[in-house]
């Protein structure tokens, strides 16, 4: 990979330094199979797909080399370090099921090479440069294991999901919320009016899309008044602490924080910023939210353009771990049966991250390590994209009560209204959580109990009606590797 090998076979890693220039990286100290990881490693597993003719175990040693220490000569400045511990170290070199030419290599990295509550050192570390690498057809992150040692320099969610239930008195059933559509367009007056009947109907929260920030038909501030008018409109007249995720990315982060403040002088519960943002600005945005006591809704914008492929990028579970180290308390997850990417195995596994004090291996979630998340407040994950009433036993089902269930054209699409979508979604709701608090079998008599409920409900019989036949059944990209086998008895 890195040139033809200089005479000398020795696998003493200092031999290089007695024949110098161009040696390979398994030569260099970079693949080591004997090497068993610290607790305090950083460890991550890569998928790696080598160019024809390049051997797996020196693909992975080029990895942990051009991911560490490494360069493609030898280098004489290494003798100045302590280079056996600051090397990345190639353990492990396995086949992927059934992907012949692509193999997992699993990675370990001295915890000194990372500086303190850095999301944007731990990436540029991993995944600055080496994504680029000639000999590699392709690579992508899967996943990553970080020490407790590591996770304590970071601040985490600055509120949790256990401190959001408490601040908005909800208990025993999932969030349910609704993004405002169409997402561009509307006037700061007809915006507010939706948010007030989407959350009048009963929704817990309404959303900013990740593309509305400060254009000529709405600048922001009107956005946010209009917003905030329907808000407290709606938690006057319902009694229920209501949200609206108003969206604060922008260009600089002086234009973040001016709109991080005007949202906290509004009164408002939680402000949303897009992935896009960067992971600077995630973490400082994160930090205000912790002082100011406001909760902090991602929305995972672009997130798709290196998470979706299967041989290339980084798995979204990845930027999972990351985002709860960096701080946030609402991520859109997946929803298995919406209109976005997610395999149901795939979704568990990055719901697990987000929500468990402790992630043990799971291969069919995706999950290559047991994960201690050290006390690390936990994610409310939100499913969003495609979801509809009729399908609340399944949401259910799927992903428990610790989630907020994102309904945008299933609430704003409904024939009679945009207050009847929000009754229909909170109706089916309730009725789906009693038929679960009652022993019943809910997943499997979803569709009776919906339609008793619709009985004395027109929304929800409008709604049931009008989405009954709705699915978006297509196979995702990005799939589990390891599958269950049954053994004979």
């Amino acid at each position: 990979m890195a040139g033809a090998a200089k005479p000398g076979t020795s696998k003493d890693p200092k031999d290089r330094y007695k024949v110098g220039g161009v040696v390979p990286y398994k030569q260099m100290g970079y693949w080591r199979p004997e090497y068993t990881p610290k607790d305090t490693d950083v460890i991550a597993v890569f998928r790696i797909t080598p160019q024809e003719g390049v051997d797996a175990d020196e693909a992975a040693a080029a990895v942990a080399g051009e991911s560490s220490t490494a360069t493609w000569t030898v280098v004489w400045t290494d003798r100045l370090t302590d280079h056996d511990a600051y090397r990345g170290k190639a353990y492990r070199v396995d086949p992927v099921p059934g992907n012949p030419g692509q193999y997992f290599a699993y990675i370990a990295y001295d915890l000194d090479l990372f500086e303190d509550g850095s999301i944007v050192n731990v990436s540029a570390s991993i995944i600055g440069n080496v994504f680029g690498f000639k000999p590699l057809k392709a690579l992508r992150l899967e996943d990553m294991r970080f020490p407790v040692a590591y996770l304590k320099t970071f601040q985490g969610p600055p509120t949790g999901i256990v401190v959001e239930r408490e601040r908005l008195d909800k208990f025993g059933r999932p969030l349910l919320g609704a993004t405002i559509k169409p997402k561009l367009g509307l006037s700061g007056k007809n915006y507010g009016r939706v948010v007030y009947e989407a959350l009048k109907g009963g929704l817990d929260f309404t959303k900013d899309d990740e593309n509305i920030n400060s254009q000529a038909f709405m600048h922001w501030r009107d956005r946010f008044l209009f917003a905030m008018e329907g808000v407290n409109r709606a938690s006057a007249t319902s009694g229920e602490v209501k949200g609206h995720y108003l969206n604060i990315s922008a260009a600089t982060m002086e234009d973040m924080y001016e709109r991080a403040e005007f949202a906290k002088e509004l009164g408002s519960v939680i402000i949303m910023i897009d992935l896009v943002i960067g992971y600077t600005a995630i973490q400082s945005i994160s930090k205000w939210a912790r002082k100011n006591d406001m909760m902090l809704h991602l929305h995972r914008a672009g997130h798709s353009t290196y998470t979706r492929q299967k041989n290339h990028g980084v798995s979204f579970r990845v930027i999972c771990k990351w985002m709860r180290m960096a701080g946030v308390d609402h991520i859109h997850a997946g929803t298995v049966i919406g209109k976005l990417e997610g395999d149901p195995f795939m979704v568990k596994g990055f719901y697990d991250t987000l929500r468990e004090t402790h992630t043990p291996m799971n291969l069919q979630n995706g999950l290559f390590f047991d994960q201690d998340w050290a006390s690390l407040r936990k994610v409310m994950p939100v499913a969003s994209g495609g979801i509809h009433a009729g399908q609340m036993h399944q949401l259910l089902h799927y992903f428990g009560e610790d989630v907020v269930l994102q309904f945008g054209g299933g609430t704003i699409g409904h024939p009679t209204g945009i207050q009847a979508g929000a009754i229909a979604n909170r109706v089916a709701l309730e009725a789906m959580v009693q038929a679960r608090n009652e022993g019943r079998d809910y997943l499997n008599e979803g569709e009776e109990i919906l339609a008793n409920a619709a009985r004395w409900c027109s929304p929800l019989r409008t709604a049931l009606e009008v989405w009954k036949d709705i699915t978006f059944n297509y196979a995702s990209t990005d799939t589990a590797d390891f599958v269950p086998t049954t053994t004979a008895v």
